[in-house]
């Protein structure tokens, strides 16, 4: 007697149910809104679909009371005929009603993901390093088809079942209104049903979904290339298939238990509709031998029950269904409605033929820790997709360090080398910090890690702004001109080299996709990485792997350079850590180096004393603030942080 309502809604509950307002029910119709032609194509196949589900039962009752007693042949294959015509008409109007149901939930679902996506390609550095990746991936993927599930597949089947419904009740009432009262009477005893098992379907599915997302979750850390690097170098490949048997057992312990479970709520329903069919057979029998009606009136009203019992059990979940498709339309819309920290202003001006003159005046910048501008932790009902911990399967508290909370991941990086001689620990990180770089100069930052260096360099290119203060190139501020044309003047190269799992041309033409081949290879030569691309079976059509993980270390640093040499940048911001680096790669780097600060006003933060050498100014960094400036030679006779750097760090190059 099942019909319509599926197992997800016997696995919700009234105590699950979420709420839905006028608000959000408005802007999900807007998303309807375009495929209205479509949505009237499908609600005309609903009418004739439920006509057409009203037929047979008549043409059974005719066959029993009148052609089959008459013997009246004629009618009789007439009536066969129908039998098969029915079937076959309804099956091609539910084909077409199939297309243009598909054709608005995609549709809704490339609306949904469009808006996602380039909502998220504006959003600030600070919103990636607080936000889990899977809860992108489940908002773009699990959420959006939720969403749409909502427009396509519960709206229509709340439809549906009310045509249906009131349909079959007025046949039945028309036919026998004694026995469409016992019908209606007993379907108490279906809802008493589904929602006594739903409970225990709806915790059994949850502690499925609780394993299933735990095993995935180890899936995802173990399986990536960095996790099963780690594996291999710990020899953890036992210990990694033994957590994954005990995690896979829980898995099937639940997927047991649910079937039984499922197994035994078909019967206790199917036991509940056979009440229904012996009372109706019962009373009806009793009447058909008091020639009340016929024979063939009860066995059209037991087809009609059990439609109608399935409609009204549909009509029944729809409310949790329809609410929680909605909640995943609220999920979507919570991504879409975030706040841009990075805006860009109506009357922004685009950045042409810059000199390359940069100034930061009196600059403070301090991380964000608030949750403004981020995602809110959600309910899923009927549904888990979080999991805390990995290994241990208990969340735990991390301590951060003060002021560090929001740090993006090179900035953290930059505190994990050599402990500086007191702590960098601090709330801005950032102080007061101003400087001017003349276009084609070279600036180089040192100082102890953890000091503001590469927190500097992001604000560059406006992946963060500034907290006060403000910084020019060419004299316009930063947050007047266009975001585009600010990214199209900077080339900036970090410590970790990001990689796309795709072919080293592809990885290139990022940086300028219209480039040349033989643009590409001139921007390789001068990055001392041609002729090692040529002497590879591929050559430039060879793919890197998992974030570049086939390339070494130098490798990687010369293509990332290359990449920003192809992209011809007037403003030069580099990272350029070479210590994991072999001298060989390291003297490959050193050079292209060279060639692509020439005539680009360069700010990098100096790993190597012969970028200091170079440099026109050398900004001393300690918790924030500039605390020395000038050149080398100058700063040495200052004999301070500077020369305590030298000593330690860049004297023993010599």
């Amino acid at each position: 007697m099942m019909h319509g309502g599926g197992w997800h809604s016997i696995i919700s509950s009234p105590d699950e149910k979420p709420t839905v307002t006028w608000a959000l029910l408005r802007r999900v119709l807007g998303y309807a809104l375009p495929y209205r032609g479509q949505i009237i194509g499908m609600l005309v196949t609903i009418l004739v679909t439920a006509g057409l589900t009203l037929l047979t039962p008549l043409v059974m009752r005719d066959l029993i009371d009148h052609t089959i007693p008459t013997k009246d042949v004629q009618r009789l294959v007439w009536l066969a005929l129908a039998l098969l015509a029915i079937p076959a008409l309804r099956g091609g109007v539910n084909v077409i009603q199939r297309r243009l149901n598909a054709s608005v939930g995609e549709g809704v679902i490339y609306d949904l993901r469009v808006a996602l996506f380039t909502r998220l390609q504006r959003m600030s550095l600070r919103f990636f390093t607080n936000t889990k990746v899977g809860e992108l991936m489940s908002r773009l993927n699990n959420d959006v088809v939720g969403a749409q599930n909502a427009i396509s597949n519960t709206i229509v089947g709340i439809i549906t079942n009310v045509i249906e419904a009131i349909a079959l009740l007025v046949v039945m009432i028309s036919m026998e209104w004694r026995l469409t009262l016992i019908s209606v009477l007993i379907l108490p005893l279906f809802i008493l049903a589904a929602r006594r098992m739903g409970t225990r379907l709806r915790d059994i599915a949850r502690k499925g979904m609780d394993a299933n997302a735990a095993m995935n979750a180890m899936m995802n850390e173990t399986l990536n290339i960095g996790g099963a690097l780690l594996v291999k170098l710990f020899g953890r490949q036992q210990a990694e298939v033994g957590r994954f048997q005990q995690r896979a057992g829980s898995v099937r312990q639940v997927g047991v238990e649910r079937a039984v479970v499922g197994s035994v709520f078909i019967v206790i329903i199917g036991l509940v509709g056979a009440i229904g069919n012996a009372l109706v057979y019962g009373i009806g029998g009793y009447l058909v031998i008091r020639d009340t009606f016929t024979i063939g009136t009860i066995v059209a009203f037991v087809s009609y029950m059990g439609i109608l019992y399935g409609a009204l059990q549909g009509l029944a979940n729809a409310p949790v269904e329809f609410a929680t498709s909605m909640v995943s339309f609220e999920r979507v819309f919570e991504v879409i409605d975030l706040p841009q920290e990075i805006v860009e202003r109506p009357d922004a001006r685009a950045l042409e033929n810059i000199d390359g003159a940069l100034v930061f005046e009196d600059v403070t910048f301090q991380y964000d820790s608030s949750d403004t501008a981020l995602l809110s932790e959600v309910k899923r009902f009927g549904r888990m997709d979080d999991v805390k911990a990995v290994l241990s399967g208990e969340g735990a508290q991390e301590a951060q360090k003060p002021g560090r909370a929001n740090a993006p991941p090179a900035a953290a990086d930059e505190e994990g080398g050599e402990e500086a001689t007191h702590s960098q620990a601090r709330l801005n990180a950032l102080e007061h910090v101003s400087f001017s770089a003349q276009p084609g100069q070279l600036v180089a930052l040192v100082g102890p890690s953890g000091a503001g260096k590469t927190t500097l360099t992001y604000l560059i290119p406006r992946l963060y702004d500034p907290t006060q203060g403000r910084i020019l190139l060419d004299g316009h501020d930063l947050r007047h001109v266009t975001l585009d044309s600010l990214s199209s003047q900077i080339g900036m190269v970090t410590q970790e080299t990001h990689l796309f799992h795709d072919t080293i041309r592809t990885n290139l033409l990022y940086a300028r996709l219209e480039a040349t081949q033989e643009e590409i290879e001139a921007a390789c030569q001068a990055a001392n990485l041609h002729d090692f691309i040529a002497g590879l079976p591929d050559g430039y059509d060879t793919v890197v792997g998992e974030r570049g993980y086939r390339l070494s270390g130098g490798e990687k640093q010369r293509l990332a350079l290359a990449r920003v040499i192809l992209k011809n940048p007037r403003l030069l911001v580099l990272d350029e850590a070479t210590s994991h680096l072999d001298s060989e790669s390291e003297a490959l780097i050193q050079e292209a180096l060279k060639r692509v600060m020439q005539g680009r006003t360069s700010i990098v933060i100096a790993h190597r004393l012969s970028t200091i050498l170079a440099a026109d100014q050398i900004l001393v960094f300690d918790r924030g603030r500039v605390i020395e400036r000038g050149d080398h030679r100058t700063l040495l006779a200052q004999d301070g942080m500077y020369a305590q750097l030298y000593e330690t760090q860049f004297k023993r190059e010599n």
